[in-house]
């Protein structure tokens, strides 16, 4: 009987649980104030996040990158794997940044190669944070469902002021808008799609100029609820000199397993 009366109870909770979930998303949406808040003092967790998803699972990664003429005509890819096994990193800790590419980190575009090669950004670059919060303004467009999670949307165009440009970089932010979605059960940024809203130039543009990148990631969450970059994406167009370029950029990961408690 007991067993009986466990199966009853589960099966009750299971067919309450749906309506229920379905019932808060439908629940009136945060402000824009409370929800960076949230996700203010999730950024200062995503480095012991990257740090233990690294330890618990191995993974394959690809990075392909493809180069085309202004008509569109591929000239040159570029393809490079990687695996990451966090048995072996134990073996050979003081060379696992060099033995292991799979904690490689992306590059991000800076002003050591600023030649419009088409240098990515990071996921990092567009966490929420002071600085980033002040060259934007947000706006809490809704709610939507992301990986069976509800996540909150939310737009952003740039301030409508001089903002400062330290480097090659800032440029690009400053010039950026589009929508990111912040996952709502744990306030971490799980989506993201950018675009330059203004021509950047290189140099004063002598060196180049870029006047299209649009850029976007995903990212999922393993039962244990640690988050990891699914998929990166851009594409950009502009001129290096006096050729005009496309590059287009593709990242990967799978082969997701767990290997340590």
């Amino acid at each position: 009987m007991t067993m009986i009366r466990k199966t009853i109870v589960l099966a009750v909770l299971s067919a309450m649980s749906f309506p229920l979930f379905a019932q808060d998303t439908n629940a009136p949406l945060p402000t824009v104030e409370s929800i960076f808040q949230r996700v203010v003092e999730r950024v200062k967790k995503e480095s012991d996040n990257d740090r233990a998803f690294d330890e618990r699972y191995s993974y394959s990664r690809t990075k392909v990158t493809e180069y085309r003429d202004s008509a569109g005509e591929l000239k040159k890819s570029e393809k490079k794997s990687s695996v990451h096994d966090p048995t072996a990193a134990k073996h050979s800790q003081p060379d696992a940044a060099r033995s292991n590419p799979g904690l490689e980190k992306s590059e991000a575009v800076s002003d050591t190669h600023s030649n419009v090669r088409g240098r990515q950004f990071k996921r990092d670059d567009f966490l929420l944070n002071q600085d980033l919060a002040r060259r934007f303004q947000f706006t809490l467009v809704g709610r939507e469902w992301i990986n069976g999670r509800p996540a909150l949307t939310i737009d952003f165009v740039p301030v409508n002021k001089k903002m400062p440009e330290r480097n090659l970089k800032d440029r690009f932010i400053n010039k950026a808008g589009g929508r990111v979605w912040v996952d709502e059960g744990d306030y971490c940024l799980v989506k993201a799609d950018v675009h330059l809203t203004q021509k950047v130039n290189v140099g004063f543009g002598l060196i180049g100029a870029v006047w299209k990148f649009d850029y976007g990631f995903e990212r999922g969450r393993t039962d244990d609820g640690l988050w990891f970059t699914r998929d990166v994406n851009w594409h950009l167009e502009g001129r290096e000199v006096v050729i005009n370029r496309q590059v287009d950029y593709h990242e990967k990961m799978i082969d997701i397993r767990r290997t340590a408690p």
